[in-house]
């Protein structure tokens, strides 16, 4: 089978398991990113995410992570959904970032990568050696989906698509088998600047660049600590995460809505209001998260945030 052919099957069955972009790059050093990363890890950028400075040559090379690959299959599938524009609309309750709302999309996008990773290994007919990734190893996974033409990084930092949005996650195949291999797309963001504008805590200190230590996801989620005072107000009335960036990208006005169940938004998490929340025990916390993202905040975590989000609507 000719790579050509190859590359569609395999392209065509990612988009049957419901993913809505599926691209190829060849592996290799990431020698930009190597540099860019290396410059915001010594700026100390990345705040109290020390896992971010290990395995560095990993990161920046999957021939090291996985050795003997020759491709990064890259895929991108959407979590946005129906509901997520009328929860957008509600004042005065806790907010929730919309990735987390529906199951852990580690488990979602991991069944499914093993099943395209299965079914390339029949088709090639031999065997495939390599590893499937959902953002849970070194991996630089935004800058491979780029490699594979599956958009641009914006001025937020995320990944964006001319017919997605940015609301999706990224997984890739790692493996030892060659395509035909993507060609990357121009950046559209042109001179817009609304996510720079919009974002409260100026995290995205210039274009392209955010300074994690100042971004509300970092500060409801990796921080364990209690918010620094100088943050507590802009958190508003977010108690896990922040979409305030993506919200006002011009390219999620018609952002496309999930084909995955499983990421629709969970209503025992939603249908609840601050009292709830302030109340919540941790038998209930392990209850309504079970399987779901947000566990990665620790119950302690969860509440220190919803004690603050509490101040901060009451303040309203």
């Amino acid at each position: 089978m000719n790579l050509t052919k190859r590359t569609k099957r395999v392209r065509e069955e990612a988009l049957r398991l419901g993913f809505d972009g599926c691209g190829f790059a060849k592996a290799g050093r990431l020698e930009t990113e190597e540099r860019r990363l290396e410059e915001w890890l010594n700026q100390g950028r990345h705040g109290t995410m020390g896992w971010m400075e290990n395995y560095f040559d990993k990161r920046v090379d999957p021939t090291k992570l996985v050795p003997g690959s020759k491709s990064v299959v890259s895929v991108i599938g959407s979590y946005y959904h129906p509901d997520h524009e009328r929860q957008q609309q509600q004042t005065g309750q806790p907010k929730i970032a919309k990735y987390a709302q529906g199951r852990d999309y580690h488990k979602v996008y991991k069944g499914k990568l093993k099943k395209l990773f299965n079914f390339t290994e029949e088709l090639l007919g031999s065997e495939l050696n390599g590893r499937v990734f959902v953002d849970s190893a070194p991996v630089l996974d935004k800058a491979w989906a780029q490699r594979a033409g599956l958009g641009w990084v914006g001025k937020n930092s995320n990944l964006l698509n001319r017919n997605i949005g940015s609301f999706f996650f990224i997984g890739e195949m790692i493996i030892d088998a060659e395509f035909l291999y993507s060609t990357q797309v121009t950046d559209h963001c042109g001179s817009c600047t609304k996510c720079i504008d919009a974002c409260p805590t100026n995290a995205i200190y210039e274009p392209y660049r955010v300074d994690a230590t100042k971004c509300i996801s970092y500060h409801t989620i990796e921080l364990k600590e209690q918010i620094p005072e100088e943050y507590q107000d802009d958190v508003g009335q977010w108690m896990y995460g922040c979409d305030i960036c993506q919200d006002v990208c011009p390219w999620n006005n018609d952002a496309k809505f999930t084909q995955m169940d499983d990421l629709h938004p969970r209503d025992k998490i939603l249908d609840h209001d601050i009292n709830f929340w302030k109340e919540l025990d941790n038998d209930q916390y392990d209850s309504l998260f079970e399987g779901s993202a947000i566990r990665r905040a620790k119950f302690e975590k969860f509440k220190m945030n919803a004690a603050l989000v509490a101040d901060n609507i009451a303040a309203d």
